[in-house]
């Protein structure tokens, strides 16, 4: 891949026939929020987003879609063989331009990939078909610009072809070259992505240190802290920052505590003009002040904190972590969903992350500079 260029970015999610949605073309920013009330098909997008991403890490397509009757969109009616399926996409802007995604997926009678196209540069760089039903894969033709214009062959159809291209186009000429460019772009894009749902019923018991890699429900909060606080001290302070203005009550420090049985806890430093600090366990905070603060930390940190496997064959300088947060303002009043708005416009304005959330009220976020509202109706 060029790493000359800008890094690739995830620009656009199309859910053309997806459960609730269809026709639906979402243009996506630093920071992307879907806000609207309870079955306005926010979590929808969120999902979809994640599904690509797992597909784009070479996740099995039964493992991605576990009740694929789910994504049909409703009401929709069998063809005559009596199937039925979902359409999703996306634009991914970087080195190779823009590259379109468009995936067709049938999801009964058997769950399977039944087209899939990528674009870029006004040419068809790859597209699949299914010729025969009874065989579990799909007729494959990507660029070539050779001898040969399109080299044929099968591919399983349970998988992304996008993702199997780079073991299967030597690049020997410009085509293939264009070709693996798109794909390596489109595969980076959507691979670096952290899926987040802090969970604070589970972040109010003392944990063992370990490695320090924040984990999707941020159950292990108060190891990951053990460890920023050490490594990431100018962030860290940041998160202390934060924490003054989402926490009740004075606070001084976000700290840490090593018990006697080997386990840490987290705590805020309350601050005493006279003798020791008086401390308060995170485990006391309500749940919105440990939503918050998980959220926090999840965009004060990157990929070597965050559980998340980066693209190991970009430099990460160049690469672009996109966090998904369905529920962002979950259990946060005004002022919190504010402060972590503004605070995500801020991390987010390098390029180096990405935030798209769903939220239930977006009041808070409008008018922050590097925040794109998407408003749905039910």
């Amino acid at each position: 891949m060029d790493v000359t260029g800008p890094r690739p970015t995830l620009t656009e999610l199309r859910l053309s026939a997806f459960a609730a949605h269809r026709a639906r073309v979402f243009p996506l920013g630093p920071v992307t929020l879907f806000a609207g009330p309870s079955g306005s098909g926010k979590s929808t997008a969120l999902r979809a987003y994640e599904a690509l991403a797992r597909l784009g890490a070479g996740a099995a397509l039964d493992e991605v879609f576990p009740d694929p009757a789910a994504c049909v969109p409703e009401r929709s009616e069998r063809d005559d063989q009596g199937r039925r399926g979902f359409r999703i996409g996306c634009t991914v802007d970087g080195p190779a331009g823009p590259v379109r995604l468009d995936l067709a997926v049938q999801a009964d009678p058997r769950l399977r990939i039944v087209g899939e196209r990528l674009t870029g540069q006004g040419r068809t760089l790859l597209s699949t078909a299914l010729r025969d039903p009874g065989r579990p894969s799909v007729q494959a033709a990507w660029h070539t610009a050779g001898a040969d214009r399109v080299t044929r062959a099968p591919l399983p159809d349970d998988r992304l072809g996008t993702a199997l291209l780079p073991l299967r186009v030597a690049g020997s000429t410009d085509g293939q070259r264009q070709v693996l460019a798109a794909a390596e772009q489109v595969v980076v894009a959507l691979r670096s992505v952290f899926a987040c749902d802090p969970r604070p019923e589970r972040m109010r018991e003392p944990v063992l240190p370990g490695e320090g890699r924040l984990r999707r429900g941020c159950d292990n909060l108060a190891e990951v802290l053990h460890r920023t606080r050490h490594e990431c001290t100018r962030r860290h302070a940041r998160l202390t920052s934060v924490a003054r203005a989402g926490c009740a009550g004075p606070v001084t420090e976000v700290g840490i505590e090593e018990l006697t049985d080997g386990t840490v806890r987290a705590v805020l430093a309350r601050g005493a003009q006279d003798g020791p600090d008086p401390t308060t366990p995170l485990g006391r905070l309500g749940d919105g002040e440990l939503r918050f603060l998980a959220l926090a930390l999840v965009l004060l940190t990157g990929p070597g904190v965050l559980a998340v496997d980066p693209a190991a064959e970009v430099p990460g300088a160049l690469q672009s972590l996109t966090v998904l947060a369905d529920g962002l303002d979950r259990c946060l009043d005004s002022a919190q969903a504010r402060e972590l708005a503004s605070l995500a416009a801020s991390i987010c304005a390098d390029g180096h992350l990405r935030l798209v959330g769903a939220v239930g009220e977006a009041t808070a976020a409008r008018g922050i500079a590097g925040v794109t509202v998407v408003d749905l109706v039910r």
